[in-house]
């Protein structure tokens, strides 16, 4: 079993080291890049001397002088087909920034659909706009800018062609407005925002139009409707840039004071103050040095909170700017599997109980090719806890055809008086993927912990690999995860080490049959995991049959066959005084999404589990009611009851929030988080207040209150303003 082991781990290293070796994944120059894209579109953008007004009306003379890049072309939901309605985008440059002009031709503007006018907003479920830039001209990482008709800033990166990490916020302008035949949008992007290579560039460039009330996709640089717009490796040219490095230094220093009421018999109010800072200095133009001083995130949402019927962890989001930003550089594992690491091991613990930040430091960006991160943090002591050093080193590159390398080090280790010699933790790990034309992907990495006192196999590893073409999807996975796998400031779901094997099988159908049904598509799929322990047996598997049916009309329901089964190696407690036996349970189920018109302003969600659960069964329905009016008041309602009905006892739990937001501008919002669960006997209240400067900072006011359910009333209350302000020492 060890010598398979070691082969999985072997091929993964091997993996890494063969593949700069190989004539299909060397490091793509620059001709063969401009060969291999001879059949996507190519531009340029205009030098100016006089930068336009940024006010949402194209009317000086350097827009009118501009050529304008069109036809767009739709991915959905006539794929390959001209877009509906014509779109116009306009690209200039001077010394400090980059403009970008659009025009978003309309036959009907009064039925252009706003959901929400928050920075950061959803696009893709309103009428938008969005542009993507590969800097570098990796074909892999980029950043993301876009817009609504109502003038939301929506920014984002985009790392190895994957989602767009929204957590980023970078310091940019745009003004819309809305005309009789058009919609118009107007971008200015400072350069010192960006990083790139020395001049003359060529930038990656692709654009993006949304038209929700037809749920039509377009994009300057077609693609298929499988694909979004961080497919990169299929993006356009944006040609004969001569852009300076302009240097970046700024510093956002913050102010936050506090009162906290613990309503235990004889606690006094507690008030306090503080200051810290953060700072962001440009080392290279493809480089930046973050650096932060006390740290401080009272502005952050409260987790959402989650009952755990499972014998495995749960995984809380990372919500703190510092840690978001750039997050996709440091990431290796299997998502919500497991991290190898995970962020929110820093400054929080366990119990999500804040831990307090001293100091840290991020140095991100490219150094000859390769993507390097680095991150330093210290805390400070609690209690008769110490305190801890955290450093993470990360390193990557990019080959050709969507295929790379890397590695990644994580060190945790005690500091201070209170800390003990062997109080540390360590992660070593190696990562690849390749790419073989334009369907099929292969990844994989392996990695290995050490823990002083811990001993056992100690690894992790796994392979997948994936086929998709837009109508067929497949995919099989294996991997393992030794006992003794301890990725201290990672994340692991399942301990105790598992074999996994997933498959998968999915089918997307458009037939014309179909869409005289009303439909738009129908997917079959199939889906089987299963996670076995290391010396055989069942631990649980999960089978998936469903069909999805997308209506015309923005309806769609989703029909499940759902099978569970756990494999229990001692009694587990699921509910307060129900054990379940040792043994194997499960069975098969049904499960059914739906929802109707997500564009309406009143809209729902329905996911509904009955059958077999564990040694019993289960009747658990979760609905959401969504209201809203105009993109700017929303009221979002979620309630999950779960009667689960056992040999060895009956329970149910109820999960319930409310989430209401009030958009005054899209920089200035008020929004509470109301969150009830009758497993912990509480209620909770966060409400915040946000009024936006730039990328991130401006004034907070939090309020904080929980409440019991029982009759002893109110168990704690706080109340915070802080500030933030960035001054850019350079401009």
């Amino acid at each position: 079993m060890l010598s398979r082991d070691r082969w999985f781990v072997g091929l993964i290293v091997g993996v890494s080291t063969l593949l700069p070796l190989s004539a299909a994944a060397q490091p793509a120059s620059p001709q063969s890049v401009i060969s291999s894209l001879s059949t996507r579109p190519a531009s340029s953008a205009s030098r100016i001397t006089e930068a336009p007004s940024i006010d949402g009306a194209l009317d000086e003379r350097v827009w009118q002088d501009a050529t304008p890049l069109t036809g767009f072309v739709q991915a959905e939901p006539f794929e390959g087909a001209p877009a509906s309605e014509h779109t116009e985008v306009k690209i200039l440059y001077d010394e400090e920034a980059i403009y970008v002009g659009v025009v978003l031709h309309d036959r009907d503007p009064s039925l252009i659909v706003t959901t929400d006018t928050r920075r950061d907003a959803n696009l893709g479920e309103m009428d938008s706009f969005q542009m993507i830039f590969d800097t570098f001209r990796d074909q892999q990482n980029g950043f993301v800018f876009g817009t609504n008709a109502a003038g939301v800033q929506f920014d984002a990166q985009v790392r190895d062609q994957g989602d767009e990490a929204t957590s980023w916020d970078g310091s940019w302008d745009v003004r819309t407005s809305i005309n009789a035949t058009n919609w118009v949008a107007e971008f200015r992007i400072p350069l010192r925002t960006l990083r790139y290579g020395p001049a003359p560039q060529t930038w990656g460039v692709n654009f993006f139009r949304n038209i929700q009330r037809t749920r039509e996709r377009a994009y300057w640089s077609a693609l298929p409707r499988e694909h979004e717009l961080a497919r990169l490796s299929s993006a356009g040219e944006l040609r004969g840039l001569e852009l300076k490095t302009p240097r970046n230094f700024k510093v956002l220093p913050y102010a936050v004071g506090a009162a906290n009421r613990d309503f235990t018999p004889g606690a006094a109010t507690e008030r306090d103050y503080d200051f810290g800072f953060d700072a962001k200095f440009g080392i290279t133009p493809g480089s930046n040095l973050d650096v932060t001083y006390n740290t401080d995130f009272a502005q952050v949402e409260v987790d959402t909170q989650q009952i755990n019927l499972t014998r495995f962890n749960l995984r809380f989001p990372e919500k703190r700017p510092f840690f978001l930003e750039n997050s996709g550089l440091f990431t290796i594992g299997k998502g919500d599997e497991l991290d190898l690491f995970f962020s929110r091991r820093i400054g929080l613990d366990e119990n999500g109980l804040l831990v307090p930040i001293d100091a840290g430091a991020r140095f991100t960006g490219k150094v000859n090719g390769v993507n390097v991160g680095v991150l330093n943090m210290q805390t400070d002591d609690v209690g008769l806890n110490p305190g801890n050093n955290f450093s993470v080193l990360r390193v990557s590159r990019e080959l050709r055809n969507r295929s790379g390398i890397g590695a990644i080090f994580v060190n945790r280790s005690a500091t201070g008086d209170l800390a003990q010699s062997s109080d540390w933790n360590r992660t070593y790990g190696l990562d690849a993927r390749v790419g073989v034309g334009e369907h099929f992907t292969m990844a994989g990495f392996g990695a290995r912990t050490e823990t002083p006192g811990l001993s056992g196999r100690d690894f992790a590893y796994n392979v997948d690999s994936e086929y998709d073409d837009g109508k067929h999807r497949g995919g099989f996975e294996y991997g393992r995860t030794g006992e003794s796998f301890n990725p201290e400031v990672g994340f692991l779901e399942k301990e105790g080490g598992y074999s996994r094997m997933f498959f998968r099988y999915h089918e997307t159908m458009r037939q014309q049959k179909i869409r005289d049904w009303g439909f738009r598509e129908w997917q079959p799929h199939l889906q089987y995991t299963r996670y076995e322990y290391l010396d055989g047996g069942l631990n649980t598997a999960v089978l998936h049959l469903d069909n999805h049916w997308d209506w015309e009309n923005g309806y769609r329901i989703d029909t499940a066959l759902q099978g569970t089964w756990e494999g229990f190696r001692e009694p587990f407690e699921i509910y307060p005084g129900v054990i379940v036996p040792v043994g194997e349970h499960g069975g098969l189920g049904f499960r059914m999404n739906s929802n109707t018109d997500t564009r309406k302003r009143a809209f729902a969600r329905l996911r509904w589990d009955v059958g077999t659960f564990l040694t019993g069964t289960q009747n658990s329905p979760n609905l959401q009611v969504v209201i809203r009016h105009g993109g700017q008041f929303t009221v979002d309602t979620n309630w999950t009851y779960r009667s689960i009905s056992l040999p060895e006892g009956a329970f149910h739990t109820n999960l319930g929030n409310m989430r209401v937001t009030y958009n005054f501008t899209p920089s200035v919002f008020i929004q509470s988080l109301v969150q009830y669960n009758d497993r912990t006997d509480r209620w909770s209240t966060n409400l915040r207040f946000h009024l936006l400067e730039t990328a991130g900072t401006g004034l907070f006011v939090v309020y904080n209150n929980t409440e019991s359910l029982d009759g002893l009333g109110p168990i704690n209350r706080a109340f915070i303003v802080k500030y933030v302000r960035q001054f850019d020492l350079l401009r």
